[in-house]
């Protein structure tokens, strides 16, 4: 799959810190989604990044909402991000619903995962 077709999520720290983008991304790619095996990154779980007063603030969402490894994916969100920014975070959770486009790569959908 070309760059051309990953449609990276913008943030508001694209516009704000875009310096602190790619920290973002790797760090926070680290944590996976037990069920599906993929990121968090890759799945558009992270809706949005804003850094002001030197405090970040993550917008996620979870793939379902009673995911049973909800709670575990936001806790090690957290301390990715905190490990990113190197400043408090918090994570506000997002009442958006989860679906397919919201994903980054949709080739993942030709894998088979999903019939």
């Amino acid at each position: 799959m070309s760059d051309s077709e990953i449609k990276e999520i913008q943030w508001t720290i694209h516009t704000t810190h875009p310096e602190m983008v790619k920290p973002a991304r790797d760090r926070l790619a680290e944590v996976v989604d037990p069920e599906i095996g993929m990121n968090i990154i890759q799945l558009g779980l992270v809706r949005d990044i804003e850094i002001e007063n030197n405090a970040a603030r993550l917008k996620m969402i979870l793939t379902t909402p009673f995911c049973p490894y909800g709670p575990a994916m936001i806790e090690m969100t957290k301390a990715k991000a905190v490990e990113a920014f190197n400043m408090p975070v918090t994570i506000e959770m997002g009442m958006e619903m989860w679906d397919f486009s919201m994903m980054e790569d949709p080739s993942a959908l030709d894998w088979g995962m999903y019939a």
